[in-house]
């Protein structure tokens, strides 16, 4: 590997965990009127439809710019950070919320992220 795709890398994983932690913060908001319209307080994780976007995004990327066998990174990146911050975030508090958005959250973020990982390893060798 070059000294150019190492910093590409490393920039990869470092968009991954400010995403993931991000994500984290943005999960518990709802249609309150507050930060996103009124529309009877229900819960909307927008969050994790931003994961669902993101992570294929920076999988793919790992491929192209890198290399295919190293697109993994920002994938397991992104799930680390959100296990570890959402379970033992600042001060010891959950940020990860203990409710369906967060299964939502890691779903959204991780299997759209696995298939385009499979897809880029299991590919045709050129």
């Amino acid at each position: 590997m070059t000294a150019r795709g190492a910093w590409l890398l490393v920039l990869l994983g470092v968009d991954a965990a400010l995403l993931a932690v991000l994500e984290l913060f943005f999960l518990p908001l709802r249609l309150d009127g507050v930060i996103l319209p009124r529309l009877g307080d229900i819960p909307f994780p927008v969050a994790a439809v931003v994961a669902a976007v993101t992570t294929p995004l920076l999988v793919i990327a790992a491929a192209k710019l890198v290399k295919p066998s190293l697109s993994f990174v920002p994938l397991l990146v992104w799930v680390v950070v959100t296990l570890f911050v959402g379970l033992s975030g600042p001060g010891g508090d959950f940020v990860l919320i203990q409710d369906w958005r967060a299964l939502i959250l890691v779903a959204a973020g991780a299997l759209p992220g696995a298939f385009v990982l499979g897809g880029k390893l299991g590919g045709k060798r050129v």
